[in-house]
């Protein structure tokens, strides 16, 4: 009996805060796994006087340093806001512009639009 796949669901809605958190929450702690194996192995690598043990130590200790810097700036890093997609603001390039009827007024028609409902296909 074979695992039960999920549904395959395509949206255009963002993913929930609480979902993106939790992504970002274990993208974290594996690089900082992946940190830990890189100083134990350098520990196990001294003890056994492995051959090219200046390449192998240099890499590790390389990647022990790097990898909580970029494992934060990961774990900090949100999705780009929907305005500054390069997919949205070719469509809005594409729309033609509405004038709105007082010519007056400061507020575009973006502004006065409800806000779409995100469309979804489920399979």
């Amino acid at each position: 009996m074979g695992r039960r796949q999920k549904p395959q669901l395509i949206t255009t809605a963002e993913r929930s805060p609480e979902q993106e958190l939790r992504s970002r929450e274990r993208r974290y702690v594996a690089m900082m796994l992946l940190r830990g194996l890189c100083v134990i192995v350098a520990a196990v690598l001294v003890t056994a006087k492995v051959p090219l043990l200046w390449l192998w130590l240099s890499l590790l200790v390389a990647g022990a340093l790097v990898l909580p810097w970029a494992a934060v700036l990961l774990a900090n890093d949100r999705g780009p806001r929907p305005e500054h997609l390069l997919r949205n603001k070719l469509q809005s390039r594409r729309q033609p512009q509405q004038s709105h009827p007082d010519p007056g007024h400061a507020l575009s028609d973006r502004e006065h639009a409800e806000p779409k409902e995100p469309k979804v296909i489920d399979g």
